[in-house]
């Protein structure tokens, strides 16, 4: 089961359950805005950015989304100087 992580690794902009996010295969999460600023590449392991699928909110109770949020250190930094912060 997917994590649904509760934030972007890059800006750390809350990405509830039901949000636009994309994932890769290791679940590095990130919002549309920084998923496309990297070109929809995972900056951590080099794997494509897929959209992450919606967990119907009728299973929300039995299968929570995960609370522990993951922020990459400097990331926002890095999309900034190449052209633009999440």
């Amino acid at each position: 089961m997917l994590d649904l992580r509760p934030g972007c690794e890059c800006c750390d902009v809350d990405l509830p359950p039901a949000s636009l996010a994309f994932i890769c295969t290791f679940e590095c999460t990130w919002c549309a805005s920084c998923a496309e600023r990297m070109a929809h590449v995972c900056p951590n392991c080099g794997g494509d950015l897929a959209r992450r699928p919606i967990r119907p909110e009728r299973l929300l109770a039995a299968n929570p989304p995960s609370t522990t949020r993951v922020v990459a250190p400097g990331c926002a930094e890095r999309l900034a100087l190449a052209g633009g912060a999440g």
